[in-house]
């Protein structure tokens, strides 16, 4: 008796074990259906082969899944070749999607490399998304040097956010698109944040970031590098807030391309803050002004213009030519040659 106790003992005792491991299994295989790695379904990350499809595979099993929070998953280490690729968020499960990108992306090497399905105007597109969190260590590459000596205007998007709302993009590197870097199209409440941003000098119309037709955008704690504006803001925005930008070389933040063919168009609600303007030089300007005061730098107490250096420059007020005068705060620098108004 006393040993059918025992064997009686043991099975229970082995039961037990087997159901805790089945719920620990069961947890795990859970943790693992969240995360889709490109690897998974076949990316092979040589900066070679084509991973477009493969890239596609992995979302729309994520866009499919059930679980409340999927992440797409590109993984650290490998370099993946892209064709131009949508990806869609209309009709995906969850509206807590996040896309966690460690490695390293790159565009085709010359434009006639480029694979448009459709005539595509961008390269890496998300549209329709209510809740997606774009983050990582990654860096994405348009190898745009080829596209800088075409038409800037038949050149691609990089990046581009379109018809969403509630996206995060945070600690990725964009580099040398082959026109802007990033665009947020049609859509509200944005938030980029810790993002760097860069492209030669002499890159034509490589704006960082473009906003258009968009409301409730912030960007903050940036370091944009490109050759046009580090961020532009386009018709029908309001509600931008910029701060904490290192912007330059580059075109500074601009509003502009406003009102082309006679259209009345509106920009509201711009805020900027922390802004530092240095090493401007200003060269080989003759004209004439509109105003009295021609040359005016009105520049940040705490944080004043640096190193802006004037050189041969002769503006003349067109109604009184002997009263154009100038007006400086906070702006430290130095003049070479002529300078009128001084």
């Amino acid at each position: 008796m006393a040993t059918s106790k025992i064997l009686l003992l043991l099975l229970l005792i082995q039961c037990v074990v087997f159901i805790g491991s089945s719920r620990q299994l069961k947890n795990t295989n859970t943790n693992i259906d969240n995360t889709f790695n490109v690897i998974n379904f076949g990316a092979i990350g040589d900066g070679q082969k084509d991973d477009s499809k493969m890239f596609k595979h992995a979302w729309d099993a994520a866009c499919d899944s059930s679980a409340p929070s999927p992440t797409f998953l590109v993984p650290r280490g490998k370099t993946y070749l892209l064709q131009p690729l949508t990806l869609n968020g209309k009709h995906c499960n969850s509206n807590n999607i996040s896309l966690q990108i460690d490695g390293r992306i790159i565009a085709p090497t010359k434009p006639s490399a480029w694979d448009c399905e459709t005539n595509c105007n961008h390269w890496i597109g998300f549209e329709n998304f209510d809740g997606l969190h774009i983050q990582g260590s990654g860096t994405i590459n348009g190898q745009g040097d080829k596209w800088w000596k075409l038409s800037c205007k038949d050149n691609e998007k990089g990046f581009m956010i379109g018809h969403s709302k509630n996206v995060d993009i945070k600690g990725l590197t964009f580099e040398d698109s082959p026109q802007m870097h990033i665009a947020f199209e049609s859509s509200t409440l944005i938030h980029a944040t810790e993002l760097t941003i860069r492209a030669p000098g002499h890159s034509p119309n490589t704006d960082g970031i473009h906003i258009q037709r968009s409301t409730n955008v912030s960007i903050e704690n940036s370091t944009i590098q490109t050759g046009d504006d580090c961020i532009s803001i386009g018709n029908e925005s309001k509600y931008i807030n910029i701060s904490n930008i290192e912007c330059g070389p580059g075109h500074g933040i601009s509003i502009g391309s406003l009102g082309i063919m006679g259209k009345t168009e509106e920009v509201e609600f711009v805020h900027t803050s922390a802004v530092e303007i240095s090493n401007i030089a200003y060269e080989n300007i003759n004209g004439t002004s509109h105003k009295e005061i021609a040359v005016q730098l009105s520049c940040s107490e705490s944080v004043p213009c640096k190193n802006i250096t004037m050189k041969n420059i002769n503006l003349i007020y067109e109604k009184h030519k002997d009263k154009t005068s100038s007006y400086c705060l906070n702006a430290r620098g130095l003049r070479n040659g002529r300078v009128h108004p001084s």
